[in-house]
Parts: structure tokens; sequence; C-alpha cells
């Protein structure tokens, strides 16, 4: 259960992705309180599964606050600047491996009705 809910280990964030946090902008302010591998765990865990951010678990601290730091990270290219860069050192491999996609049948009729002008004086 561990290994799905912290893909990485701490001597990895510690060793490939610190430095990258640490080099980019430092916000000025308090630490994070469960620090920055519990946020980055957090934010692998909700784009592997997809599930919602309110549906994060506990161990990662509340949804929210997480949720922001991903907003924060992807705001000013962070995050993917760190998915990029350990790509490129061959430390992870980003695919697509599933993609979901729903269909819907709409009646034959119903796809290119044509839309009625309402006049205005």
């Amino acid at each position: 259960m561990k290994d799905r809910l912290f893909p990485l280990s701490e001597k990895f964030f510690k060793d490939h992705v610190m430095p990258l946090i640490h080099s980019h902008h430092k916000r000025p302010g308090r630490p994070p309180k469960h620090g920055y591998y519990l946020f980055f765990c957090a934010i692998l865990y909700v784009l592997r599964t997809g599930i919602s951010w309110r549906d994060i678990p506990v161990c990662f601290g509340h949804w929210h606050t997480v949720y922001m730091q991903f907003k924060r990270w992807s705001e000013n290219g962070l995050f993917w600047s760190i998915l990029y860069q350990l790509q490129q050192k061959k430390q992870v491999q980003l695919e697509i491996v599933w993609v979901d996609s729903t269909n819907i049948n709409v009646h034959r009729h119903g796809g290119g009705a044509i839309k009625k002008k309402v006049n205005s004086p």
C-alpha cells in the first residue's frame, strides 16, 4: 500500500527533486507543514489515479492545501519543469498508457439542426 501512495523514495526525492524545487523561485514565508515530499507524492497520486482532489488520502494532508500547492507549481511552471527534467535524466518515463474516452451515440437528426435566428430591431 505504501508503494501506491508514495511512488518515490524520500532519498530519491531529496537527491533529484528537491534541488529542482530549490533552484526555482523560493517563496518567502513559513515552510510547508508536511514538507514538499508529501505534496509531490500527493500530486502524483491524484494524476496517476484520476481521483478528485477532495478524495486524496488523509496521510497527504488537507486536500485544499495540496491542491493549492499544485496550482502554484503549475502556474509558475515548476511542476512540469520537474517532470521534464527528470525525464531528460531518464529518472522517470512519461507516457500515456491509457486514455479514457466516452462515446455517446446521437440520434441521426440530433447533430446538424439549423439554428433559428432571432431578428433584432
